[in-house]
């Protein structure tokens, strides 16, 4: 099956005349965590335990992760299509997006746990 893809110009072109779709981070664990920036609006499903049960029927969708070539997105988009939604994923992913320096929004970066009392001895 065909996956549908959207660029990131048509994307913000949507964005900007508030024909928004639900925008959907799947990245893989490490890029997510270790990233402070998500696509505006988006919403976090991870990818090991994809539910889509939670997304709308009745609008458009785009997936999108870390991947240039949509490795993650992409299945998930044909998974979302065998099920009847209107899916796409963004070509060339969250860093595509962010070389051309259309906007994100801020997401919090993991944190470090602090040391255990007494572990830091010499």
């Amino acid at each position: 099956m065909a996956v549908p893809r959207i660029s990131k110009e048509d994307l913000k072109q949507r964005l900007d005349t508030g024909a928004a779709p639900v925008i959907v981070d799947v990245r893989l664990k490490y890029p997510y965590e270790h990233s402070t920036v998500k696509l505006p609006g988006a919403i976090r499903l991870h990818p090991k335990a994809f539910d889509p049960g939670s997304l709308p029927r009745d609008r458009d969708i785009v997936l999108y992760d870390s991947d240039p070539d949509e490795i993650v997105s992409a299945p998930l988009v044909a998974e979302l299509l065998r099920r009847g939604y209107r899916a796409s994923a963004l070509i060339g992913g969250i860093n595509d997006w962010i070389t051309a320096k259309l906007p994100t929004d801020t997401k919090e970066a993991p944190q470090a746990a602090p040391p255990a009392p007494g572990s830091l001895k010499g």
